[in-house]
C-alpha cells in the first residue's frame, strides 16, 4: 500500500510505509531529495542516513463505520496497523446496500423494518497522534428508502451518528516472510444523527429507519494482519472483528447490537517500478449477528439473525498518497425469520488522500 507523503519538508521528510511488513525490521529513515516507499519498493535518493525521527510506524487505518452490514470499505487494505505518527488522512467513502422488499402488512410500517435501500456517504478524518496511536473522526450522511408492498416509497436523507475512535497496535512482529501486526480499536457513537423523518402522511417513522438512532452507543475492535501468508511476499490475509453495544435511543428502541467479523485476503498484482502506482485485488468473506430490537424494554422477536457475505475488494494507487477503492458483497447465506430483513447485495467505493499534519 502506497505510503508516500505528500506535504514534503525540501531538506529532510520521513516516509512510512502502511505495509511496513514488506521491509522488515528496518526503522524510519529521513533522506534528502525526494525519497519514495510504495509497494514494498523504497526508491531514495543517493544520500540517506538514520534521524530521530524514530521507528517505521505502518500507515494504515480502519474506518469502522456503523458495524452493520451497510459498513463500507476503509481507505487502506490493512486495518491493524496504525498511521504513522504526524501523518493524516481525509477519506470519503459511498456505501450502497439493499434489502429485500417486506411483504405487505396492513398497510402498517413494522417497528422492526429496515430500509430496502440505503446510502452512507463516510467523511472521515484520521491522524497518528503518537506512536502506535491514531484518532478518526467519522461523520455520515444517511439516505434511507423503504419498499413494501401495496405502500409508496418512504423515506429521506440526514445526518448519521458521528463516531471518536482511538485505536492502538500493541503487537508487532517482523520476520523474513514479512511482518505481524494486531490492535484494538474502541470509542463511542455519539447520537448526532436525524430521528424526525416522516412518511408523506406526518406520521415518524420507525427509529430503524431513521438516519441517527438517537443513541450513545459503545465500539469495540480487534484487528489482525499477517503478510506474506504461504511465503508470498505480496499475499496479505486481514481480519476485523468487531461490535457495537447499542443502548436504547429514539422512541423507546433500542436497536440489536452487532457482532462482524471480515476477512480479507489481498494480493498485490502490480506496482510500478518507481511505486507510484500499484493494484490490490482479493476475496472477502463477512459475517455479521445481530441481536434482537427493543421497544419499551420488550424484545422484538426474529428481527436480529446471522448473515454471511461473499464478494471481492480491489485497490489501485493512482498517484503518491492518493487511493481509490471499490468493494462488492452478495449474500450467500442467511437467518430465515419474519422480521428479519438480510442484505441482498453490498457495494462500497471511495477515495483517500494521505498528507502531513504539523500540529
Amino acid at each position: 500500500m502506497l505510503r508516500q507523503l505528500l506535504a514534503l519538508q525540501p531538506s529532510c521528510i520521513c516516509v512510512s510505509s502502511l505495509t511496513s511488513s514488506r521491509l522488515p525490521g528496518f526503522t524510519e529513515t529521513c533522506a534528502r531529495g525526494i525519497p519514495i516507499f510504495a509497494g514494498g519498493k523504497a526508491v531514495r535518493s543517493r544520500r540517506v542516513f538514520r534521524d530521530s525521527c524514530g521507528k517505521w510506524v505502518s500507515l494504515s487505518f480502519v474506518v469502522l463505520l456503523c458495524v452493520s452490514t451497510a459498513r463500507g470499505q476503509g481507505p487502506a487494505p490493512e486495518t491493524a496497523p496504525p498511521l504513522f505518527p504526524g501523518g493524516g488522512l481525509f477519506s470519503y467513502n459511498s456505501v450502497f446496500t439493499t434489502r429485500g422488499l417486506m411483504p405487505q402488512s396492513a398497510g402498517n410500517i413494522p417497528a422492526t423494518a429496515r430500509p430496502t435501500l440505503a446510502h452512507e456517504g463516510d467523511f472521515n478524518f484520521t491522524w497518528g497522534f503518537y506512536r502506535n496511536f491514531d484518532m478518526t473522526i467519522l461523520v455520515p450522511i444517511v439516505t434511507n428508502h423503504f419498499d413494501m408492498a401495496g405502500t409508496p416509497t418512504i423515506g429521506g436523507t440526514g445526518l448519521g451518528d458521528a463516531m471518536l475512535l482511538v485505536k492502538y497496535r500493541f503487537y508487532r512482529r517482523d520476520s523474513q516472510r514479512g511482518t505481524t501486526q494486531a490492535s484494538v480499536t474502541l470509542g463511542p457513537k455519539i447520537p448526532t444523527g436525524r430521528t424526525g423523518l416522516t412518511d408523506s402522511n406526518g406520521r415518524l417513522l420507525p427509529a430503524s429507519l431513521q438516519p441517527g438512532s438517537g443513541s450513545t452507543d459503545f465500539f469495540l475492535a480487534a484487528n489482525w494482519t499477517y503478510t506474506g501468508l504461504f511465503n508470498v511476499r505480496r499475499l496479505v490475509a486481514d481480519e476485523d472483528f468487531h461490535s457495537l453495544i447499542r443502548s436504547q435511543g429514539t422512541q423507546q428502541t433500542r436497536l440489536g447490537s452487532d457482532v462482524e467479523s471480515r476477512f480479507w485476503l489481498s494480493y498485490r498484482p502490480y506496482e510500478s517500478r518507481n511505486g507510484a502506482r500499484e493494484w490490490f485485488v482479493g476475496p472477502v468473506l463477512t459475517w455479521l449477528h445481530s441481536q434482537d430490537d427493543r421497544i419499551a424494554g420488550v424484545g422484538q422477536g426474529g428481527s436480529g439473525g446471522d448473515l454471511l457475505l461473499a464478494g471481492a475488494t480491489t485497490y489501485v494507487g493512482v498517484r503518491p498518497g492518493m487511493h481509490v477503492w471499490l468493494g462488492m458483497d452478495w449474500d450467500v447465506a442467511h437467518t430465515i425469520g419474519a422480521s428479519f430483513r438480510p442484505v441482498r447485495r453490498h457495494i462500497s467505493f471511495g477515495i483517500t488522500q494521505q498528507f502531513r499534519l504539523h500540529l
